[in-house]
């Protein structure tokens, strides 16, 4: 009967420990931002933050652009959705979200005008399927 119980209250401390695919990439994501944000990615782009939306499900990536970028119609020039979506489609770290129909979002603000949104693209499970 011990042997009995103690397997029960081990199952259900086992399940009851388990976190949800939301509070696991909205923690994922605090954790990243609190870790290793800002951080330059390139010459220059930083990348500033990354949140997570529950009720959406949207994945939201902020950077900040400086020198030559910090410039919206340069930004459009080098068509950046096209290439956010292939980095969507191909990551292979975004598999696990992918698969759960989640949407991303790529913000770029400006380093000279703070506060100023450059370029937007959100990606849905359509786009990228």
């Amino acid at each position: 009967m011990k042997k009995v119980l103690f397997a029960l209250l081990t199952l259900f401390l086992w399940t009851a420990c388990q976190e949800s695919l939301e509070d696991r990439c909205a923690r994922e994501a605090k954790e990243y931002t609190a870790k290793h944000c800002p951080v330059q990615v390139a010459p220059d782009i930083i990348f500033d933050s990354m949140f997570f939306d529950k009720s959406s499900h949207l994945i939201s990536y902020a950077y900040t652009v400086k020198g030559v970028l910090d410039d919206a119609a340069v930004i459009q020039r080098n068509a950046p959705r096209e290439h956010l979506l292939m980095e969507v489609k191909n990551s292979p770290q975004l598999k696990l979200y992918k698969e759960a129909g989640y949407s991303f979002r790529y913000i770029y603000y400006s380093a000279q005008n703070r506060g100023t949104q450059l370029f937007s693209a959100t990606f849905h499970q359509s786009d990228y399927q």
